[in-house]
């Protein structure tokens, strides 16, 4: 279950984001296309309550899924259940609220890349990497406002920094530490070696109808002359 939507009240609704974001060869996922479609047609709704446990995954996906909920015209309460990573980090602050469980993992990073070319390519590639960065540290910072600079956000990105429910409620990404919820399965993160994990990463209990299958994603640009497609 990567995309899961409850409308079982006329003025609220209940969305489960649990998989990759965009397009994933690994695992379970749900695109920008897939998540817009839906919320359209939650019509009457006033408020709706976002659960996320995602790796992240596609940048303009995520970035698009955020946008849409932005504008989207009810009240948005974001519950982060397992792991928020990566852009599913940006998702999670779409909230107006953002609410996190005391077990729960947040991550942020930069954006990275794999390209190929000339020099000049090269040089292109890497002012499109500043340009999504830049994107992503402001919208981090216009959360963390009174709790974080975008100094340190941007340092806390260059850092690879994870985040337990604590540090991401001092930090000012979240607003409120929820309670631990009951774990239905276990997801091994140490196989993807990130430079910064912290122990109690390494096994992170995530609550879920099945094992998250799909490979952690990490910030991923992939760019040629003729498409630009960013993961996170």
């Amino acid at each position: 279950m990567a995309l899961k939507i409850e409308n079982k009240a006329k003025d609220k609704a209940d969305i489960w984001i649990y998989g990759d974001i965009g397009e994933s060869w690994s695992g379970e996922s749900v695109t920008a296309k897939e998540f817009s479609e839906e919320l359209k047609n939650l019509t009457g709704v006033r408020e709706i309550t976002l659960h996320i446990n995602s790796p992240g995954g596609n940048v303009f996906d995520g970035l698009a899924i955020y946008n849409s909920l932005k504008k989207f015209r009810a009240r948005v309460v974001t519950e982060i259940d397992g792991m928020a990573l990566s852009i599913a980090s940006i998702i999670a602050l779409a909230g107006d609220e953002v609410r996190m469980a005391g077990n729960a993992v947040y991550m942020i990073h930069n954006p990275w890349t794999m390209a190929a070319g000339d020099a000049s390519e090269i040089r292109k590639v890497a002012d499109q990497l500043d340009l999504v960065r830049g994107s992503l540290a402001g919208t981090y910072a216009a959360k963390t406002k009174d709790s974080a600079s975008l100094e340190q956000i941007s340092e806390w990105m260059n850092a690879e920094t994870w985040f337990n429910s604590d540090e991401a409620l001092k930090a000012g990404f979240v607003d409120q530490i929820t309670d631990p919820i009951e774990i239905a399965a276990k997801y091994d993160l140490s196989r993807y070696h990130y430079k910064n994990m912290p122990v109690v990463a390494e096994k992170i209990a995530l609550p879920q109808d099945k094992a998250v299958r799909a490979m952690v994603a990490r910030m991923t640009m992939k760019i040629n002359s003729r498409r630009v497609s960013e993961q996170a």
